[in-house]
């Protein structure tokens, strides 16, 4: 695929969630495919399914955190896009997405770190941890850092 036909391909629609404890930390988890890949929890929205039911889905898809266990705070003004490396597209998604456009939303974690199981039915994280916004922007993968970053500014007044 070419620089050119990556480039007229659109966006797929997107969550994520920031989940925040109490102290502010930001949940971030490792990446089954990838020792090295941390992130916040996020996925596709479904067809005609709204965005914050879709975020309350992936968390407790990837997490086990039922919405009971949150409190929403707050969600990005805008929708927020990345694009994938170019020669990464053809293996993700089918090859039909140039990356992701996403609403984020900020939810405080009211539960215990032992409600948190990554023993899914279909298991995405091997890992996790709480982490300051600083070392939260240091174990993305970089092509999505930018994106980790305006999270992080828009939600700044509620982090650690």
């Amino acid at each position: 695929m070419t620089p050119d036909q990556v480039a007229t391909l659109p966006y797929r629609p997107c969550v994520g969630v920031m989940l925040i404890n109490d102290a502010g930390l930001i949940f971030a988890a490792r990446r089954i495919d990838s020792t090295a890949a941390w992130q916040m929890p996020q996925g596709g929205i479904d067809a005609d399914e709204n965005p914050g039911v879709a975020a309350l889905r992936e968390l407790r898809e990837e997490t086990s955190v039922t919405p009971d266990l949150v409190i929403p705070l707050a969600e990005t003004r805008d929708w927020l896009a990345y694009d994938i490396p170019p020669e990464m597209v053809p293996n993700i998604w089918g090859g039909k997405f140039r990356g992701q456009k996403q609403r984020w939303f900020l939810m405080r974690y009211t539960g215990q770190d032992n409600q948190i199981d990554l023993a899914t039915d279909h298991p995405e994280f091997t890992d996790w941890r709480w982490l300051q916004a600083q070392e939260m922007l240091d174990a993305i993968v970089p092509f999505k850092r930018d994106i980790y970053a305006a999270v992080i500014d828009e939600f700044s007044e509620w982090l650690a």
